[in-house]
């Protein structure tokens, strides 16, 4: 039996580069899409749900989306902003660690695809189909490379 722990060399394991890139790629969405609430303001949100109040036939003073356009406002554009530069920030800090087959990297990973599976099962049983499915299929298969991972780097 080899005592030597696991020591993952960080040039030669592509399911961590593939998590990486797609947790990359989670993060630059995630940086775009607050420049774009930063640089367009709370107008165009509003303008958006209140075109699908009209195309829908809503009630404009009563339900959900006419509550959420009363809470859009430069402050909630703000905060909501920030909220998707400090998840892309991370994401990008995650990637980077799971490219280089850092251990903690590969716990964060796991810990942040696990917090996604109880609502991608709540998405199925409410609107199955392919996309839910598929989804939730991506996700698990991140958290079991990366518990794999976890696992062989223990003594």
């Amino acid at each position: 039996m080899n005592d030597k722990p696991y020591n993952p060399d960080p040039h030669r394991h592509p399911g961590l580069h593939v998590i990486a890139l797609l947790e990359a790629g989670k993060a630059v969405l995630a940086l775009v899409a607050a420049t774009g609430l930063e640089l367009l303001g709370p107008q165009p949100l509003r303008d958006g749900v209140n075109a699908l109040i009209r195309r829908f036939s809503l009630d404009p003073d009563h339900g959900t989306l006419p509550s959420l356009l009363n809470m859009i406002s430069p402050d909630a554009v703000h905060l909501a902003a920030a909220a998707m530069v400090a998840y892309g920030v991370l994401h990008l800090f995650e990637a980077w660690g799971l490219w280089r087959a850092k251990a903690w990297a590969s716990w964060l990973g796991c810990a942040t695809a696990g917090i996604y599976l109880p609502f991608d099962i709540y998405a199925i049983v409410h609107h199955p189909g392919w996309a839910s499915w598929s989804v939730l299929a991506v996700n698990l298969l991140v958290v079991y490379v990366l518990a794999r991972d976890i696992r062989k780097r223990k003594p």
